[in-house]
């Protein structure tokens, strides 16, 4: 079963791929930079950054899309939600020590996420609504 790709999902898909790949090459390239400004880890960094470059692919290959099965869009809402509770689990239980700015780093990015994964599940109940 497939959803149409409205306006509104398109944009937010379109949004939620250009911050994917804005983070993922500031984070793969600025690795170094922000580990020692953030007091985070440097590898941690860096392949969060990688793992962000195939996720920004496939938003942007569903944006672009006239339909979207619906499988792939709770997919999509489901990684963006790990993403969120995974950056929690960092802060909570990771033994890492960031300062100020890496928890707020780390907390400004989950909130955008969260936003993100809250825009793309409304347009899934809504898609669910209305073929019922």
């Amino acid at each position: 079963m497939t959803i149409e790709n409205t306006p509104f999902l398109r944009n937010t898909l379109l949004a939620d791929a250009a911050m994917g790949a804005a983070a993922a090459a500031l984070t793969i390239l600025g690795s170094g930079f922000l580990a020692g400004l953030l007091q985070l880890p440097q590898a941690l960094i860096f392949w969060a950054g990688v793992l962000l470059v195939p996720i920004a692919g496939f938003l942007l290959a569903m944006a672009r899309r006239a339909t979207i099965p619906r499988s792939w869009l709770r997919e999509i809402v489901f990684i963006n939600w790990a993403w969120v509770a995974a950056s929690a689990g960092i802060l909570v239980f990771a033994p890492i020590a960031p300062n100020a700015l890496g928890v707020a780093f780390i907390v400004a990015q989950a909130v955008a996420v969260a936003a993100f994964a809250f825009c793309e599940g409304l347009a899934l109940r809504q898609a669910r609504e209305a073929a019922a």
